[in-house]
């Protein structure tokens, strides 16, 4: 089935992006939103996309006239009945997109695909909500929408082939990267980035290392950002949350840091707050209390935790050894895993994807350390069972000539 017509279903910053990137590939797209100045508002955020385009001389003033005649703002879901395509972007409420996607099915015609963009919710749960759980995924976009390439797309236990199909085709017609991903919560990407940022906010906690040397070490790894910096720009609550939802499916291993909890209770929310783990706003006086400083202590004290070794490794390890957990499980091929790390997080090019680094490091190499870390730092380390299938059966990595991948 071609896409003709998108309906986007909240205004915020991802529903604006989305609505953005649509326009951008030449479709139709209506931004809905319970009133019409939220509505507006999005309408508005994507012009502004369009605009920054136009001063960078990326495009002419004449083409944002054009692109913007594609989108229109609506209040409410009415105007959405003529749509081939919704993509809901509200809050990671269940509750609130179950309620919507229960009206959508009342108003959009049968065929019509009815997509969340959520990051860690059921989509199964979702269909359930509809009477057309066929017709039911998810296409999770990064943020920031128009500069990210991937796409997650998601399907529920109902969802038929050919609904994934369209939504594979659909992506691809609007330019990004779409990798279909096995339901489960935090789907893939999430999953394995949490892993990674996880233990970075452990490793300050425990005072293994600065917050500085973490996130240099890491950008100097090749990523685009240090995970702390990272996790002010995303925003400490939302990503707690998303530590909340994964904990409450794989258990301890992804039990969220207490610092991070303590974070957010203090009001430390990252950029959007003013203070994080980096402070943003600068000569303003604030509660000692609520200190960077303050709170470690006060977590180390707590917790009676004392300082814990640092390497690069303890983060890339956990980042693998999740990498390699969501392999096993069928989330997605080994491919699929390292292209969407590289497209979702900007994992470094060179270096592959984290099951790519597993082959250069060597797969039995792997294991052993992160048998050394389970030991140090606890059973959150302990390795996947795919690990030592493979390092019994000899496969190895690079030097072997074969691992998660064939050389």
């Amino acid at each position: 089935m071609y896409i003709y017509k998108v309906g986007v279903v909240g205004a915020g910053t991802m529903g604006a992006q989305i609505a953005e990137v649509v326009s951008y590939s030449g479709l139709p797209v209506v931004l809905a939103d319970v009133n019409a100045a939220l509505a507006k508002r999005g309408v508005d955020a994507v012009r502004a996309i369009y605009q920054a385009r136009v001063d960078k001389g990326k495009m002419s003033a004449e083409q944002l006239a054009e692109k913007m005649l594609l989108v229109s703002a609506s209040s409410g879901l009415e105007s959405l009945k003529d749509v081939d395509l919704v993509i809901e972007a509200v809050s990671e409420d269940m509750k609130l997109k179950a309620q919507i996607f229960h009206e959508l099915d009342q108003i959009c015609p049968r065929n019509t695909i009815l997509a969340s963009n959520t990051s860690a919710l059921s989509i199964s749960a979702l269909g359930a909500a509809t009477m057309r759980a066929d017709r039911v995924l998810g296409l999770h976009f990064f943020n920031p929408a128009y500069v990210m390439r991937l796409v997650e797309v998601i399907p529920g236990l109902a969802t038929t082939p050919q609904t994934i199909d369209d939504a594979v085709s659909f992506v691809e017609s609007i330019g990004k990267l779409p990798v279909v991903v096995k339901e489960c919560a935090g789907f893939l990407v999430n999953r394995v980035l949490m892993a990674y940022v996880n233990e970075a906010v452990r490793a300050l906690q425990e005072g293994a290392a600065p917050l500085q040397k973490i996130d240099q070490e890491m950008v100097s790894f090749g990523m685009p950002v240090g995970p702390l910096a990272l996790l002010d720009a995303v925003g400490l609550d939302i990503s707690f949350e998303v530590a909340r939802i994964l904990y409450r499916s794989y258990g301890p291993r992804m039990t969220p840091s207490p610092l991070l909890e303590t974070m957010v209770k203090a009001g430390r929310l990252g950029v959007k707050s003013g203070h994080g783990f980096y402070d943003y706003v600068s000569g303003e006086e604030r509660d000692q209390d609520q200190g960077l400083e303050r709170l470690l202590q006060e977590v180390r004290a707590r917790t009676g935790q004392g300082a814990s070794p640092w390497s690069q490794s303890r983060l890339l390890l956990a980042m693998t050894n999740e990498a390699v957990t969501a392999l096993q499980e069928g989330v997605a091929s080994a491919g699929d895993i390292d292209l969407a790390m590289m497209a979702g997080i900007g994992y470094p090019k060179d270096k592959e994807g984290p099951l790519h680094f597993a082959d250069r490091l060597g797969v039995d190499q792997v294991l052993h350390e992160l048998e050394d870390l389970a030991q140090t730092l606890g059973p959150r380390f302990w390795p996947a069972p795919m690990l030592r299938r493979m390092v019994d059966a000899g496969f190895t990595g690079q030097v072997a000539g074969r691992g998660f991948f064939t050389y």
